[in-house]
């Protein structure tokens, strides 16, 4: 299912922005390690998120790509369980694939999302701005979307 969402700011939490004292290396990048273990491995991607906004659609939780439970990745919180879809982002003439990075809102304890609100991992896009209204492509039997 292609729809169109709007890039928004995130929380900076995944590219290391925010600077938060706990996580100077990222906190994608943090987890990097754990998932390629569990056999994800991120390399082809930028280690941060793209925030979007897919007002006025709504998703649940289908069939995820991946699913890794109780994953142990901080000293500082809880562990954590983490879904990831596959996505596809088209940009001017180009089309990028990814992931949806989605941490289990049950599990977690910090930054938690708005339900209109995915974080994407892709290759390293430049010149993306924020207001910016972009495609997406999503599975639908991973992630149905309602309006």
């Amino acid at each position: 299912m292609t729809i169109q969402a709007k890039i928004i700011p995130g929380y900076g939490a995944a590219s290391g922005k925010n600077e938060d004292h706990r996580y100077p290396d990222r906190t994608l990048a943090r987890q990097a390690s754990y998932f390629e273990a569990l056999g994800l491995d991120l390399a082809p991607y930028y280690l941060g998120t793209l925030n979007v906004d897919i007002t006025p659609y709504s998703f649940k939780i289908g069939t995820p790509k991946h699913f890794f439970k109780q994953v142990a990745w901080s000293e500082f919180i809880s562990p954590e369980n983490f879904y990831f879809f596959d996505v596809s982002l088209a940009y001017q003439t180009k089309r990028y694939q990814g992931l949806i990075y989605m941490p289990d809102t049950e599990t977690k304890e910090e930054h938690v999302q708005k339900s209109t609100t995915l974080e994407l991992i892709l290759p390293r896009i430049t010149d993306l701005r924020y207001g910016q209204e972009i495609l997406v492509t999503i599975d639908k039997e991973q992630l149905p979307l309602t309006k």
